[in-house]
């Protein structure tokens, strides 16, 4: 069984500030050790269910958060930028689930460090109409991709967004949201215990197959400032709804892709913490 993982920071065990998730904040250094120990607990979970290829793709700002030295020695790690492909970098039809470790509630929500991949720079986004983040979209491609998502851990707040995009994904909430900077935090080892008894349980369990869509599909996403989507309307097939707004059509994970150069544009326009 192969199995690829996804690791965000955000939704990690006990991470709950910019300090916490950002190289040179205070505690960056405690809280990438925080992340190497859910995604362990991860492999475990997926070790002990049979998994004899797992890969680990480090999918937090820079990339580089995870110590390899710090990783299970089962797992093979996917570090550094830039990664056409993203947070999913690296996933192919031929692994039998992806699961999504640490992640985070999308833009305009009230969850642990909520945004939607550019942090103030996107203020919105949609797929086919539908309101969609990091969880939905990485979900979306993963199954065009013909891979089911599995399971997702990260604050209370990711879990339910998961369970409103696809109900038969586990999900694992290591803390509950008081704020965008605060959370009742689960104790660590209680946390990393629920995540690879999860993992096990649920990649144990028999899955339908994957259904994968076909057709072409919209993302839409409407940006902070109007400079960056006017300059995005010099990419063939990019069109604008309105002067910070612009969408394209495409299939997944080509799209996904796509969306990937807007925000390489996004960000050689602007300067924009990611947590103001």
């Amino acid at each position: 069984m192969r199995i690829y993982i996804s690791v965000d920071m955000e939704g990690v065990t006990g991470l709950v500030d910019a300090d916490d998730v950002q190289p040179g904040g205070r505690d960056y250094e405690r809280g990438r050790l925080m992340m190497a120990e859910d995604v362990n607990a991860a492999i475990r979970g997926a070790l002990a269910a049979g998994a004899t290829d797992i890969t680990v793709n480090d999918a937090h700002g820079p990339m580089r958060n995870l110590l390899p030295e710090a990783l299970h020695p089962a797992a093979r790690l996917i570090r550094g930028k830039p990664k056409h492909m993203l947070m999913l970098e690296g996933l192919a039809p031929e692994h039998d689930a992806m699961l999504c470790v640490g992640y985070h509630s999308k833009a305009g929500t009230l969850g642990v460090l909520s945004h939607s991949f550019m942090g103030h720079e996107i203020e919105d986004m949609w797929l086919d109409g539908r309101p969609v983040g990091e969880i939905g979209l990485a979900h979306a491609t993963a199954v065009a991709i013909g891979v089911p998502v599995a399971v997702l851990t990260g604050d209370d707040c990711a879990c339910a967004e998961m369970t409103a995009w696809d109900a038969s994904v586990t999900t694992v909430a290591v803390k509950s949201a008081r704020d965008r900077f605060a959370a009742d935090l689960r104790p660590a080892e209680e946390a990393r215990t629920a995540i690879e008894e999860a993992v096990a349980a649920s990649l144990s369990a028999r899955r339908p197959a994957t259904v994968v869509p076909s057709g072409p599909s919209t993302l839409t996403v409407r940006w902070q400032s109007a400079s960056v989507a006017a300059t995005l309307l010099g990419i063939p097939g990019v069109t604008s709804t309105d002067t910070r707004t612009v969408q394209a059509q495409g299939t997944l994970p080509s799209l996904y892709r796509l969306f990937g150069v807007w925000m390489r544009v996004a960000a050689s326009l602007t300067n924009q913490p990611p947590y103001c």
